[in-house]
């Protein structure tokens, strides 16, 4: 989170600045199948920052995942490029890697993008991160994004899953949902807007 707001989460109150950083909205997930922002995305803030906190699905082994809607579009299915990189360790102190998770990349999909893989639905597992948005409103270039996933997997493993991309539309974007592949979840999703 970039410096300065940390205040600003403490209090939590949507509409605080801290510097150029200002809360815009908090969204609280309670068995709701997606989370979507579609107010106060605009050419006021060059940066948008979505931060997860403890999303449990209530389906096993389930991704979670946005997509987008261009300006007065619907549908979410704008093109997508991306790739992506992941970290893992076993809780039985089994096997660990690093690899390249060329599942979970899109060259100009429509489909979901990931953002973390295969969420436990345990008491104990859920996955919490964040991801920026640069430049959304704009009408000129396309959308860069990245974001960095920690999670307890199904499979009784963390996971570090960092992903990057950019959404190849000229439009401007104003509309970001979030869902899991399966069922619904619970947790909270925070948004700020950086100047």
């Amino acid at each position: 989170m970039p410096l300065g707001a940390n205040k600003a989460a403490i209090m939590g109150v949507a509409g605080v600045s801290t510097a150029d950083v200002v809360l815009l909205s908090t969204q609280t997930a309670d068995s709701d199948s997606a989370v979507t922002f579609s107010s106060g995305i605009t050419s006021t803030y060059g940066e948008y920052i979505f931060k997860f906190y403890n999303l449990n699905p209530e389906t096993d082994s389930t991704v979670f995942s946005f997509q987008c809607n261009g300006a007065s579009e619907s549908g979410y299915n704008e093109n997508i490029n991306s790739t992506s990189i992941r970290f893992y360790q076993f809780e039985n102190d089994g096997n660990a890697d690093l690899d390249n998770d060329t599942g979970a990349d899109q060259a100009n999909g429509t489909g979901d993008q990931q953002l973390a893989e295969n969420t436990g639905n345990g008491a104990d597992e859920s996955c919490s991160g964040e991801m920026h948005l640069f430049n959304p409103a704009s009408t000129t270039y396309a959308k860069h994004w990245y974001s960095r996933f920690n999670a307890l997997q199904d499979e009784d493993r963390c996971y570090a899953h960092m992903m990057s991309g950019y959404i190849n539309t000229t439009t401007a974007i104003d509309d970001v949902k979030f869902k899991f592949s399966s069922g619904d979840f619970e947790g909270k999703i925070k948004m700020w807007g950086v100047k």
